[in-house]
């Protein structure tokens, strides 16, 4: 065993290096094993203090090393005992006396009490709103019929920044987020749609029912409550989001289908209507030089209810003939809702047929969009229609085209497997026959017109078979001559071909008789010919019924 002296002087020399000697395994693992921050630290406290006060000893021996670790061991166990005891009592009794190691953590308490600075604040921010002009009554409507130029100034006057880099509907959103802010009341009206998960939105017109921020989220409670359904008008006071919300919220439910909410419970499903022939008819003649729709008051009339189908080779005058179609009716139809629904159209035609047709809902969805977008607007508008239909309204839909909507339903259609010639799925064509089988006459009131164009001679095999799918199945149908055409002469229908069902139901006894006696005449002769002869007539006389009167009765 080597010497104490040379031992002492290495520990000494230890100390006043400022050294502390390396506890040992035991000691160690007592202040790992002891429970809790504080209760560890008084225990590495108290070694520490024991080490401090220790002097210097002689080695011992082994019986006496396994002395002092028992021993020790011993010792730690009861100081680990009694600092649990004392953070116990210091737990149960915190008005009393707390011991040294409690203090950081009743300190820490202390600090976090001064948060009644936001309490401070929050008044002067009250002040702060107190002070600002009171908010106006909005509806979200007229904001988005206002241009984009009218809408800055509006945000200006608002003191709203960075209008100017903002899209319309983000400047649409922050206006009605900064008139809620001031109290001010915002009113909204769009068509719902129930998406799958039970929620729904009201969907703009003016953004032809496209996903936009000012969309106002309808809950499933509501949609229950009411029975809503998809294509609903729905009118009623909205609140803006909360945090973590992105969508205004529907907070009373006003009107459904312009109605009262109680009363709209009571109509009828648009599957248990009654459909009949349609029985009142269209007088579609206004002016006496417009003999596109003077051709069409005598051989082909529409009623409402009526289910036709103009068949156009291209560049035959189609979109002209719905421009006279949709002027007529808004001329002397004026209770009948029209909605002028373009698939796969050119964009210009789109802002031409809105500046033409006002004020007529058109609904739009260029070639450029993917057919997602296609059948989405389609959807929207068929439903909407069922619903006015429901509570007892006339609408009137024009199409451009079903063709396009058929070739859009054969691409989102999931394959069955079963390919039709040309390349159409066997299934893909019942969602576009289900909307052009919505038109029908009703009993107790209500009509629902569709005149939808089908395109033919285009090369595409597909669209012939598409044709050939809707041919029949409507009661009226109108076929353009590309001859006509290329001679000039417009309109260019074809009137042997053209007719509608059951038109003795739309047409006076008289009126009818003297009619066929047209239809007799002009029975053989080419399409050409017979347009030139109806034409000459008609340029002589001021109405239809001018010259019908100079006919002589069947």
């Amino acid at each position: 065993m080597p010497k104490p002296k040379k031992k002492a002087s290495r520990k000494k020399t230890a100390r006043r290096g400022g050294g502390r000697r390396k506890p040992s395994s035991v000691q160690a693992h007592y202040e790992e094993w002891s429970p809790g921050t504080s209760t560890g630290g008084i225990v590495s406290q108290a070694k520490l203090a024991e080490e401090e006060q220790e002097e210097w000893s002689p080695e011992p021996t082994e019986e006496e090393q396994k002395a002092s670790v028992t021993d020790a061991a011993a010792e730690a166990l009861a100081a680990s005992e009694t600092a649990v005891e004392k953070t116990e009592k210091a737990q149960a009794e915190p008005t009393g006396d707390s011991s040294e190691s409690d203090a950081p953590a009743k300190r820490k308490k202390k600090s976090a009490k001064p948060k009644k600075v936001k309490s401070e604040d929050k008044p002067e921010e009250k002040t702060e709103e107190k002070n600002l002009p009171l908010g106006e009554t909005i509806r979200i409507s007229e904001l988005q019929a206002m241009s984009i130029a009218d809408l800055n100034v509006k945000a200006k006057e608002m003191g709203i920044e960075n209008f100017g880099t903002m899209r319309k509907q983000e400047v649409i959103f922050a206006i009605l987020k900064k008139n809620a802010q001031r109290r001010g009341s915002l009113f909204a009206e769009g068509v719902l749609e129930v998406l799958p998960e039970g929620f729904g939105f009201l969907r703009s017109q003016a953004f032809n029912y496209l996903p936009c921020p000012e969309d106002v989220y309808v809950s499933p409670s509501q949609i229950r409550r009411f029975d809503l359904q998809t294509g609903d008008v729905i009118t009623g006071q909205i609140r803006p989001p909360k945090d973590k919300e992105k969508f205004f919220a529907l907070l009373k439910v006003e009107a459904v289908g312009h109605e009262h909410p109680d009363k709209a419970k009571e109509k009828t499903h648009f599957d248990n209507l009654t459909p009949l022939f349609p029985e009142q008819r269209f007088l579609l003649e206004t002016d006496p030089k417009e003999y596109s729709t003077r051709v069409l008051d005598l051989i082909s009339p529409v009623g409402r209810g009526t289910r036709g189908l103009i068949v156009a080779p291209p560049r035959t005058g189609k979109t002209v003939l719905l421009q006279n179609l949709a002027k007529a009716i808004l001329a002397n139809a004026k209770d009948c809702y029209l909605i002028i629904l373009l698939i796969d159209e050119r964009p210009e035609e789109v802002t031409d047929m809105e500046r033409t047709c006002a004020p007529a809902e058109v609904i739009a969805s260029t070639f450029d969009e993917p057919p997602e977008r296609h059948v989405q607007v389609a959807e929207m508008v068929i439903e909407k229609a069922r619903r006015m239909v429901e509570h007892g309204k006339d609408v009137v839909i024009l199409l451009d085209s079903i063709t396009r909507l058929a070739r859009a339903y054969n691409t989102v259609q999931p394959h069955s497997g079963k390919i039709l010639s040309g390349g159409v799925d066997a299934n893909a064509l019942h969602k576009p026959k289900r909307f052009f089988g919505a038109a029908r006459n009703i009993e107790h009131g209500g009509s629902l017109t569709i005149m939808a164009t089908a395109l033919v001679d285009t090369g595409s095999r597909m669209d012939e078979v598409i044709f050939e799918e809707f041919k029949g199945t409507g009661n009226m149908e109108v076929h353009l001559d590309r001859s006509l055409v290329d001679r000039r002469i417009f309109p260019s229908i074809n009137v042997e071909k053209s007719g509608t069902r059951k038109e003795e139901l739309l047409y006076h006894p008289d009126e009818h008789g003297r009619i066929v006696v047209l239809r007799r005449a002009l029975t053989g002769v080419p399409p050409v010919e017979s347009m030139e002869l109806l034409l000459g007539k008609l340029q002589n006389c001021e109405s239809n019924i001018e010259f019908l009167l100079s006919m002589a009765a069947k």
